[in-house]
């Protein structure tokens, strides 16, 4: 079963709590505090595998979850770190975030990794908050959350070369000869139901990856036919071979049927038709062929697509198409890369979340709540970026409002969770 589009569940590990302890041995009846830090949990990694070509293992198993940290133990000992969960993706799968749509990653080599979700820190126990005023203190630090998305995961096949066109042109024939592939193959629209990928080797050139992409129909990038489900499938092609029934066999205008698949390319993403493409008129083995290949030329050729007369039946035509194909592949080898543009703080909302607020010892502050958790264990606070957010966050929220109505003065401490600063308006 060919799988090209999933919803799944990922969430790290949480960091273990730290420990909050009293050496205690005979003869000494006031130990200082000897409690260890939580450890770290696990994170969430991605990896790309050559031998999945489908997402249909998802369809089985939508949650994955990385292991959360222990708990930190007296006499300073360290909790044991989460385990990392490994997540094995086909080649070519771009993972979005699911509520905003944005790219988190594009797995797009063999062997490649991506750390979606880091594991949450260990928090740490009440040795590190032990002071010369305060010897013997009673709290520790609370492991962060990680963090958890619901993610997308598409399936775009790393392809150099994509046959386009309507069905029933012969796209699957010419796939199959030219490659090793077998695709099936009958007279009649919807033949292929899956994207077809073949070798071309190296006899026009470096050998290259061609796909069939099924499925293109008027409307399809609007959902009409199988179109909407195969699109993805051609914006990682570098140039597209438009294949046209340059015979009419359906009584259709091969002419029209260029403008109508370009139209669906553009509609789905303008960015398409920016791309090489040539045309190749097939079935010319048919005597009623010669007077449209004249017609597509006089149309098309002064818009820049150059026209190849071929029969994919008879492998007339052929090789001067590959051939020509290869040498605009030379001058277009980058690879068609997908960038990330989910930031961490378009997850991270000022919300209305309770939040507390103690003053624990003269001078010294905590404030506690689940988002303001949240909201630490989500933002780096080291850059600019992120120190604006959590300053916006602290305002929006109402914490420096509640500081001044618990009597807080400038210089004063306050701590959240793991972050420590003086109180400066």
């Amino acid at each position: 079963m060919f799988v090209d589009r999933v919803k799944i569940h990922i969430k790290g590990g949480n960091g273990g709590n730290g420990m909050v302890s009293f050496y205690r041995a005979k003869y000494i009846t006031h130990g200082g505090p000897d409690g260890g830090d939580g450890g770290k949990g696990g994170s969430v990694i991605f990896v790309g595998d050559e031998g999945m070509n489908t997402l249909v293992d998802f369809r089985y198993k939508r949650v994955f979850k990385a292991q959360n940290g222990g708990d930190g133990e007296k006499r300073n000992c360290f909790g044991k770190d989460g385990q990392d969960i490994i997540v094995r993706v086909p080649v070519g799968t771009v993972i979005r975030e699911a509520e905003s749509g944005k790219v988190m990653a594009d797995i797009s080599k063999a062997g490649e990794e991506k750390t979606l979700i880091f594991g949450g820190k260990g928090g740490k126990g009440n040795q590190h908050f032990a002071t010369p005023t305060r010897q013997a203190p009673r709290y520790a630090e609370r492991g962060r959350i990680a963090k958890e998305y619901d993610v997308i995961l598409e399936l775009k096949l790393i392809a150099d070369v994509g046959l386009i066109g309507f069905p029933n042109v012969g796209k699957s024939t010419l796939l199959s000869m030219v490659t090793n592939a077998n695709p099936k193959i009958a007279n009649y629209h919807f033949t292929t139901l899956s994207p077809n990928l073949g070798v071309v080797q190296g006899r026009f050139g470096d050998s290259f990856v061609l796909a069939d992409i099924p499925g293109l129909v008027e409307g399809a990038s609007e959902g009409v036919g199988l179109g909407h489900e195969f699109l993805r499938h051609v914006e990682r092609t570098k140039v597209f071979i438009h294949v046209v029934d340059a015979a009419g066999v359906e009584g259709d205008d091969p002419v029209e049927n260029i403008r109508k698949i370009n139209h669906e390319l553009e509609e789905y993403n303008p960015e398409l038709l920016k791309r090489p493409q040539v045309i190749a008129a097939n079935k010319t083995d048919i005597p009623e062929a010669a007077e449209n290949v004249v017609r597509l030329k006089e149309t098309y050729e002064k818009e820049g697509y150059k026209v190849y007369p071929i029969s994919a039946a008879t492998n007339k035509g052929l090789d001067e198409l590959l051939s020509a194909v290869a040498m605009i592949l030379k001058d277009y080898p980058e690879d068609i890369i997908f960038a990330e543009d989910y930031e961490e703080y378009d997850e991270v909302a000022v919300d209305v979340d309770p939040f507390t607020i103690e003053e624990v010892e003269d001078g010294y502050f905590v404030v506690t709540g689940v988002g303001v958790e949240k909201m630490i264990g989500y933002t780096n606070i080291d850059t600019e970026k992120g120190f604006a957010f959590f300053q916006k966050y602290l305002k929006e929220k109402g914490i420096i409002e509640a500081l001044e109505e618990k009597g807080i003065e400038q210089g004063e401490t306050v701590r959240i969770y793991d972050l420590e600063f003086e109180f400066w308006k």
